[in-house]
């Protein structure tokens, strides 16, 4: 029996988390890794005691054919890697200089190979997480945080006109 390296493993983890999720477009599960140990996790889904899109069977902005990576505001969900940090805050859970694990996929189960939405980075940034980490086309793509608040100085628009806000 040949064990999992350990990014597949958490990645494993973070895929089964995606799998609770409430968003109709998109299941996607993070997990915080410090020391070795899993601190905190989270899934894309609508805020405790609200009404969700898979129970009312329903994407507002699927109904009005809003693109992704815009809109966020008329979204019911509140993403997984936001989650996570919330639920690390409500335990306690220090997650300065840990790692995020995100997987992200489509209901039908095909993998998305993305990096996280423009305020999860800055999340991400805030919360002191030092790298994420996802699946990517056969194998595992890292991203150290520290270079997104390096692009960020280099060019504060460059998303802007990479992703057509």
């Amino acid at each position: 029996m040949k064990r999992p390296e350990k990014d597949i493993y958490y990645l494993g983890i973070a895929r089964q988390i995606a799998r609770r999720g409430t968003c109709l477009r998109r299941r996607i599960g993070a997990i915080i890794v410090k020391n070795d140990a899993v601190i905190s996790s989270g899934y894309a889904g609508a805020p405790r005691g609200t009404p969700n899109c898979i129970d009312l069977k329903e994407c507002v902005r699927d109904k009005l054919n809003i693109k992704r990576g815009q809109r966020y505001e008329l979204c019911r969900s509140v993403h997984a890697e936001a989650n996570t940090i919330i639920n690390a805050a409500r335990t306690g859970a220090n997650i300065l200089g840990g790692m995020m694990y995100l997987f992200m996929e489509h209901p039908d189960g095909t993998i998305l190979y993305d990096k996280p939405c423009k305020m999860c980075r800055r999340m991400i940034i805030n919360a002191g997480i030092k790298e994420v980490v996802v699946p990517w086309k056969g194998g595992i793509k890292r991203y150290e945080v520290k270079n997104w608040v390096k692009e960020s100085r280099k060019d504060p628009f460059k998303e802007v006109r990479e992703e057509g806000y």
